[in-house]
């Protein structure tokens, strides 16, 4: 399988999804700067080794959440408070990305989107030359849901979903899950002792599909496995190879990219009757 892994050294396009929790100190909930310094760095050399990058990131909620001294109560509006503390820690986590960004001389942008960025044929046709445009300038897009105004209908609902869709849009060639699991597993590793690791995914089956519907995310994120096998289901099919990796350590980017033996590849396969903009109308929303 090293051949396999040796290709990921080509990749010229390379989205990178990195997770609530792994933005977060498990202690307190707060912002984490050392991470969020290391993975900055390691996505302005990419950049300075001509390769593009898009950052999708999660974490604006919980950084609202945090500005505002947010204590678990009862709400009676919660889609407007949750709303509110992602409008809050939209612009906070995002100004924190430009200072970093800043320190290694590198310009970042903010995309935010919907499911209608996609099913519209418009909007998907502007959000892509949006994007054309800032890879020409050497920029660095940042893209998260629009949380803001995202409700039930329109919302993608998870960054890992979003992340693939973003990989589709910009025509991306790799796509990396950052997460707080090691890759995929036969079954849940906390619950399982027995749980086997998987390497390299060839081809995406129902079987595998299945494993992913009773997993669960972190408090943290609204994405488990299952999200992530949607993900491999999308970048596999629009032909993009997708790694879910551990984010515990930010140089697995890096590493993977060096053709190391680092979390679990999904080759892509491609499909030519897969529709993405069909797929995303069609798609589960998460209620």
């Amino acid at each position: 399988m090293s051949g396999i892994r040796e290709t990921l050294k080509d990749k010229k396009r390379i989205v990178i999804k990195i997770g609530s929790s792994s933005l977060q100190h498990v202690e307190t909930g707060n912002l984490d700067y050392a991470k969020l310094d290391m993975l900055v760095r390691e996505l302005c050399d990419l950049r300075n080794q001509g390769k593009d990058v898009v950052l999708v990131t999660s974490g604006a909620i919980a950084v609202g959440k945090r500005a505002v001294n947010f204590n678990d109560v009862k709400e009676e509006n919660p889609i407007a408070v949750k709303q509110a503390y992602a409008a809050i820690g939209q612009a906070r986590l995002m100004m924190t990305y430009q200072k970093i960004f800043a320190e290694y001389n590198q310009v970042a942008a903010q995309i935010l989107m919907t499911k209608y960025t996609i099913v519209d044929n418009l909007n998907r046709f502007n959000a892509r030359n949006t994007f054309a445009e800032l890879f020409k300038l050497g920029v660095i897009p940042i893209v998260n849901e629009n949380d803001t105004v995202a409700t039930h209908e329109i919302e993608i609902g998870d960054n890992d979903t979003l992340s693939a869709i973003v990989a589709s849009l910009v025509g991306a060639d790799l796509l990396i899950l950052l997460s707080d699991i090691d890759g995929l597993y036969t079954d849940d590793p906390h619950s399982n002792p027995d749980a086997k690791y998987i390497e390299v995914v060839e081809e995406l089956t129902e079987e595998l599909l299945e494993m992913g519907k009773e997993s669960t995310g972190s408090d943290s994120g609204t994405g488990g496995m299952n999200t992530k096998l949607q993900a491999a289901k999308i970048a596999s099919s629009v032909g993009i190879d997708m790694v879910i990796a551990n984010s515990r350590e930010i140089k697995n980017i890096r590493r993977i990219l060096d053709g190391k033996n680092i979390g679990t590849l999904f080759v892509a396969n491609r499909d030519e009757q897969f529709d993405l903009p069909l797929y995303v109308q069609q798609m589960h929303i998460k209620g």
